[in-house]
This record gives structure tokens, sequence and C-alpha cells, in this order.
């Protein structure tokens, strides 16, 4: 790879003093011809400072490390989680004649649902952390004018007890359903707020009919059961599904009551169309790829080490959260799959939220601060609500940022050194990702383009954006910070002295 990064790293030297203003002059084409597509979404990466021959240079990259070749493991089920000796095979959840496990559990699935839709329950409370609470929360919420209109689905995550009260609050037990999500079953935060949960049922309705308030997704049923919960109301996801990839196995389980389940299968389609787009479209055309490599551009060769994700759709407020998990959980690494160290910097810091809202919080930083943050912007042709001057103004917002960002002010007061505070120099990088509507889907398009993108930057890097060692350490250590909390004796004098100090502090204050 050293002769492409070299080239890469020579053609950036070259473009040191050019600026979008004139790539656009010199290139009446350059907002058409920067552009790819797949059904349903438009992607123009037009205001990205780079050019043609920029394209050119990562697609040697990708035939370079043989992206396509890793593309056909991730997508077949190989191993490709070399650490943990496994295969990553979200894309075998969403296929159209998926693995018999897999179908199996879609139908108890989508049995389970119907069931729940036409019953009892007024609300369902998710609980889990992580990629079982990020995915279906933030899906959920995207695809709320799908729901359910008589089905409030809650989530529970945060190990804080308000949480807890926050999630509860005004709700009955009798008609309150809980989903408990955790792939071993051993999450501390998630069973802490089970049991917390069973209590809360037990306490109204008594013990013996707690447990018929629950529901689990888990690897290990099992462990379900010893909380009580029924295997009927049991659901499996497997080993070789990633937490932060796992929104199509039974983790979306919150989802399909929301939504129902044509709905969720109309994701799963979605995901699985983006899956091969990413396996079979040529680089030039191939939207996960391109992101994946502009992002490789951005964070090695222009030294940007970090990009917002900024939906213009206020249904994809968490999508924003929830790329922070898929992106810096997985590509957040040091260490090659060679085990020797990285070669250059990897995964970027990643933040947002949705537009307009930010303009008014961040946007000052994004246009005159002294970091240049890459942009993603996403938005939608067609809302799914009535109110159009809203959306138009929304769009406009969208695509005014963005011009603003490129190409800064024209004014010449901007560019007067007598008032250098409204001076907006521009030449600041973005992208728009833009969809038809937001519907089942696009979303699962949408999801699946960022799971690809983020494929193709640990490809580049060598690392394995499928296991995430990092997360466990805390872990341990608050295990048995947590024991020592509510002990009399002399903290460890093995713990650091700062430690010691705040458990004493904190002892002294807690009761």
């Amino acid at each position: 790879m050293h002769a492409e990064w070299e080239a890469l790293a020579q053609h950036h030297n070259t473009l040191q003093n050019v600026c979008l203003r004139d790539l656009f002059a010199n290139d009446p084409e350059r907002g058409k011809q920067l552009t790819a597509e797949t059904p349903g979404w438009l992607l123009d990466y037009s205001k990205s400072l780079l050019t043609n021959e920029t394209i050119d240079l990562l697609a040697n990259l990708a035939e370079q490390i043989n992206l396509r070749t890793k593309i056909k493991a991730l997508l077949d089920g190989e191993v490709v989680n070399v650490t943990e000796n496994r295969p990553a095979w979200h894309a075998g959840l969403r296929k159209p004649n998926p693995p018999a496990e897999v179908a199996t559990e879609l139908d108890r699935m989508s049995n389970f649902a119907n069931r729940v839709r036409g019953g009892r329950w007024q609300t369902v409370v998710n609980i889990g952390i992580g990629g079982s609470d990020l995915g279906p929360a933030m899906a959920t919420n995207a695809l709320q004018a799908y729901g359910h209109p008589d089905i409030d689905v809650r989530f529970l995550s945060n190990v804080d007890g308000a949480h807890f009260e926050m999630v509860t609050k005004g709700l009955n037990p009798a008609d309150t359903l809980f989903i408990v999500v955790s792939k071993t079953f051993t999450t501390t935060e998630t069973l802490t707020n089970a049991h917390t949960a069973m209590a809360w049922v037990a306490q109204v309705l008594g013990h013996s009919q707690a447990a018929k308030h629950f529901a689990a997704v888990t690897a290990y049923p099992d462990r379900a059961q010893q909380l009580g919960i029924s295997p009927e109301a049991t659901f499996a996801m497997w080993d070789w599904v990633g937490g932060r990839y796992s929104l199509g196995s039974a983790v979306g389980l919150s989802l399909m009551l929301a939504v129902g389940p044509d709905a969720f299968a109309q994701m799963l389609a979605g995901m699985h169309q983006m899956d091969e787009h990413f396996r079979n479209t040529p680089w030039r055309n191939n939207l996960p790829a391109l992101m994946g490599l502009i992002g490789i551009w951005n964070r090695n060769f222009c030294q940007h080490p970090t990009y917002a994700v900024l939906p213009y759709a206020q249904e994809l407020a968490l999508f924003p959260a929830y790329i922070q998990q898929l992106d810096m959980e997985s590509n957040g690494k040091s260490i090659g799959v060679d085990g020797a160290p990285v070669f250059t910097p990897t995964g970027p810091v990643v933040w947002g939220q949705p537009g307009t809202n930010g303009q008014h919080a961040f946007h000052q930083l994004l246009h005159q601060g002294t970091d240049i943050v890459p942009v993603e912007f996403i938005g939608f042709c067609r809302p799914n609500h009535t109110h159009t001057n809203h959306q138009q103004l929304l769009i406009a917002n969208l695509f005014a940022q963005a011009e603003a960002l490129a190409f800064g002010s024209h004014s010449e007061t901007s560019l007067n050194t007598t008032n250098p505070h409204r001076s907006f120099t521009g030449n600041r990088p973005s992208t728009i990702i833009l969809g038809d509507q937001l519907t089942p889907y696009s979303l699962g398009q949408l999801v699946a383009l960022y799971e690809h993108k983020v494929f193709t930057q640990a490809s580049v890097w060598g690392i394995n954006p499928f296991d995430q060692w990092g997360v466990e350490l805390g872990k341990t250590l608050a295990n048995n910070i947590a024991r020592e909390l509510t002990d009399t004796a002399t903290p460890k004098s093995t713990r650091d002295s700062s430690t010691n100090n705040l458990l004493s502090h904190y002892r002294n204050r807690s009761n």
C-alpha cells in the first residue's frame, strides 16, 4: 500500500493552495460529476476538497488492499473478526433467504409482535445498553410515523436510577412489557435495571405475575430463564452478530413491536439492497466505499481528526449517537490485525445533532473556528408530515449551510480587513446524503451505508472493526470499585491516590 499512500500524500500537496470556489469555477459540471446514486439516495461529495484525480487515487488504494475481496468475505459470512475468530455476519440477518436459524427467529418475533400489537400491552420498555439500546431506540424514533398508535415504546439504558424513574414515570405495571436485551445476559447495567423493573412490577402485581411482563433477547437463553422469563418469550441472537451491528436481529424486537413485522421486513430489505450495492458497484458510484475513502482522505491526508453527522430530519435525532458508537467503537483502535501498532491515525471523533438546532449551537465553530470539521449532511426530499413550508425551510437551511461552508461569503464586507469578525473564508468540506423519503426501507439502506463506510476505513487501516476490548477494562474496574463503595475498610492501597481519595470522599458524603 506504500506506493498508493505516497501518491495520495503527494497529490494532497498539490491541493494545498486550492479552494473549493476555484474548483467549482473551473469546472461547471463539478456539481453533477462528483455524485453517486443508488435507488432512493444521492451522495453529493462535490463540496469535499478533492478532485477527480483524488477519487482515482483512492480507488487505486481500494484495489491495492483488495477491498472487493474483503467485502465478499464480510457479506458471505467468512471469519473477518480475526481477534475473536468468528464471522461478523450481520448481512446474513437481512438476506432474502436467510439462514434457517435466522428465518426461524424472525418468524417467532413476528408472531410475538402480532400478539403484542393486538393485545393488552400499552407500553413496551426495552432494557439494554450500547448496541442493545442505540439501534432500536434510534430506529423506533426515526420510524415513529409508522408506529402503532396505541403502543408507547420506551428505552431504558443508563444504570443511573434516575433513568429508571424517568422511563417508568406514569406507567402502569399491569400493562407494561419489558424486553431485556443482553447478548451475554451478564451486562451489569442491563441486569441491574432488569432486576429493578422486576421488583417494580412485583410490588404491584406480586412476584408470581412479574415474570409474565418480561421478554428477553440473548445468546444465553438459560440465563434469561433464571430470571424467570419463559422460553416462549426469549429470542436468540448469535455470537457472529456484534452488538452495534445487531439492529436487524432480535435486538430489534422493540422496533418490530413499534412498527410491525412488515415494516421491519422492509428495513431488512433496504439493508440488503445496500449490501449488494456495496458488493457489486464500481468504486466511483459505490456510496459506502466512496464515503469511507473520502473519510480516509479527510482523516489521514487533510488531517481532520473529527467529523460531524448532521441530519436535517428531527426523526433522526438519535442517529448521530448511533453512528458515534458504530464508528468510534469499531475503528477506535491503535493495534492492527497483525498485532502491530497502526501506521497512521485511525477512527475520528464523531458528533452531531439535528439541523436546524445545531445551527444555533455549534455551527459558529464550523464556519469560523480554528479547526476544520468535515460535515455529513443528511436530508430528505419528501417529509412524513404535511407541513410543506417547514420542509422547504428545513432543506433550504441544509443546502445553505453546505454552500456557506464551501464558499464562505462573497460580500465585500466579509473581505474587508477593517471588519475581520465578519469574514467567512469557506473551503470547509462537506458531503450531502439526500434521500427521497425516510421509510423503513430507506432507513435500512442508511444504516447499512454507514456500516460499510466504517468497514471500508477499517480495511484501509488494517484494523478489526468487530471487537471492542477497550470497553471491557472499564467494566472490570467498575465491578471491583463497586464492591468498595459500601465497604467500611480503608480503600486498597494498590489503587492510585486519586481513586482512593475519591472513594473515601464518596463514602463519607453518600449517607
